[in-house]
C-alpha cells in the first residue's frame, strides 16, 4: 500500500516518517505508515528484498532506523554469526548489524538524531535509506558464507569483500 503524500524538494524538510513515506512513493517503493510515528517498506537490493522499518521517537528526537535482510541465524551458527557481527561492525561508519534475540533475525539499524524541530529533509532520507541499502548488500554475502556456506567468520568476510570489490 502506498500513502499519499505531499510532494517534497530538497529545500523542504518535514516530519520523519512523512518524509520517508514520500521518497518511497516517489521511488515506486510500497511502504506503510502503521502508526503516526512508524512506518514500514520493502526494497529490492542486488541480494535479497529487504523490509525497511522507520520509528520515530519525538520525546528524544531520534529517529530508528531498521533494515532486514530476512536472514535468519539458527542455534548451531549463532557463536559464527555473532563473531562476524563483531567484524563487519568494525567496518562500519554508520549504523551496526545485529541479531534480535525475538526471532534470531539479523539486522542493520542507525539512530538519527534529529534537530529540535524534529524533521528530516529529503537529502537525510535519501542517505538514510541507500546506506542502509548499501550496506546490507555489502555484507549480505558475509553473513550467506557463514549461515549457509559454513565458511569460518573471518573468511567469510575476506571473500565478501574481495567478491564486492570485484563487481563493476
Amino acid at each position: 500500500m502506498r500513502p499519499q503524500h505531499t510532494e517534497y524538494t530538497a529545500d523542504n524538510d518535514a516530519a520523519p516518517v512523512d518524509m520517508l513515506a514520500a521518497l518511497f512513493e516517489a521511488r515506486g517503493w510500497d511502504c506503510e505508515i502503521v502508526a503516526d510515528d512508524e512506518m514500514v517498506g520493502e526494497v529490492q537490493g542486488s541480494w535479497a528484498k529487504y523490509q525497511l522499518r522507520a520509528i520515530w521517537r519525538s520525546s528524544d528526537n531520534v529517529l530508528q532506523f531498521l533494515c532486514l535482510p530476512e536472514i535468519r541465524v539458527t542455534d548451531d551458527k549463532r557463536a559464527h554469526a555473532h563473531e562476524l557481527l563483531c567484524l563487519v561492525n568494525e567496518q562500519m561508519w554508520l549504523g551496526h548489524f545485529d541479531i534480535w534475540s525475538n526471532g534470531d533475525v539479523l539486522l542493520y539499524r542507525h539512530g538519527v538524531l534529529l534537530s529540535d524541530e524534529g524533521t528530516l529533509s529529503l537529502n537525510q532520507a535519501q542517505a538514510l535509506v541507500e546506506t542502509a541499502i548499501d550496506e546490507c548488500d555489502r555484507f549480505y554475502p558475509a553473513f550467506q558464507f557463514v549461515l549457509w556456506g559454513d565458511k569460518a567468520p573471518k573468511a567469510a568476510l575476506e571473500a565478501a569483500m574481495v567478491d564486492a570489490a570485484g563487481e563493476a
